[in-house]
């Protein structure tokens, strides 16, 4: 019997037992995923986290999927793991509310005038038609973008992973509704990166699609990995902006918050 079949048996036969036995060789069998997941998670999450930590959130994940995974599904478990395993860690993160409210008016309001302004010129706005739009230098506004860098990717990430997203790929997408909401999900979020700058357009699909580390990227465009992080920070900032505007996205974070730039 060879590995895929052994792990088959057990998966069914955990299915009909779901004993506590069968639940941890398959965790054991899966951990190699978890720690792969951690090890690309790190370069962008090591102020906020460590890999203990990290490692630790991503088997609550693992042993969460195997738990609620239906072997019945056309899903392949490891694409529905590592999206329990992201999210896990992504969520201990976002709990340690490390942004003041503050930041996180500031960063909705730099957001929000992206967005405006784009709309009003039919064109990206430049940095300092952004700052003199909110009556900020150009320097505080690249300040602001830097320290919105993990705010951005975390709730970003939180978009992404969102209980539509999620139930689509676990019940195999049987309601018509759902299946028509999750493909107009990915038809916006698609033209939303497709109208993006080439740079910004670039990052996001070598670090989301192509899974490339930040430092990975700016080997590829030849720039530093901090101003491949500056861009990823404002194609993130707009690309939420933009799916909220589309009704497709509110983060509990910035719900009911007021827009202001000052603290």
């Amino acid at each position: 019997m060879n590995v895929g079949q052994d792990v088959r048996y057990i998966w069914e036969q955990y299915t009909k037992s779901k004993t506590v036995e069968l639940k941890n060789q398959l965790v054991l069998h899966y951990l190699p995923q978890v720690k792969s997941i951690v090890l690309r998670l790190m370069p962008t999450y090591k102020a906020y986290s460590n890999y203990d930590d990290m490692l630790s959130c991503g088997i609550l994940g693992l042993m969460d999927a195997v738990e609620k995974y239906d072997l019945n599904r056309e899903v392949k478990f490891e694409y529905y793991a590592a999206m329990r395993i992201k999210g896990e860690i992504i969520d201990s993160i976002r709990k340690q509310d490390w942004a003041p409210s503050s930041l996180r008016r500031k960063i909705k309001a730099i957001s929000n005038a992206y967005y405006e302004l784009e709309n009003r010129f039919s064109r990206e706005p430049t940095d300092k038609e952004v700052a003199d739009h909110l009556e900020m230098g150009q320097e505080e506004l690249q300040d602001a973008l830097g320290k919105s860098q993990m705010f951005n990717i975390i709730h970003f990430e939180e978009m992404v992973q969102n209980d539509m997203w999620e139930q689509g790929i676990q019940t195999g997408l049987e309601s018509l509704e759902e299946e028509v909401e999750n493909k107009e999900m990915v038809e916006i979020l698609g033209k939303i990166i497709d109208s993006l700058p080439e740079k910004e357009k670039i990052v996001i699909t070598l670090y989301y699609y192509e899974e490339m580390t930040l430092k990975e990227v700016a080997g590829v465009l030849g720039v530093s990995e901090s101003r491949v992080s500056q861009i990823h920070s404002k194609a993130v900032m707009k690309m939420r902006t933009k799916m909220q505007f589309a009704g497709m996205y509110e983060p509990a974070s910035t719900r009911n918050e007021p827009v202001s730039v000052h603290g």
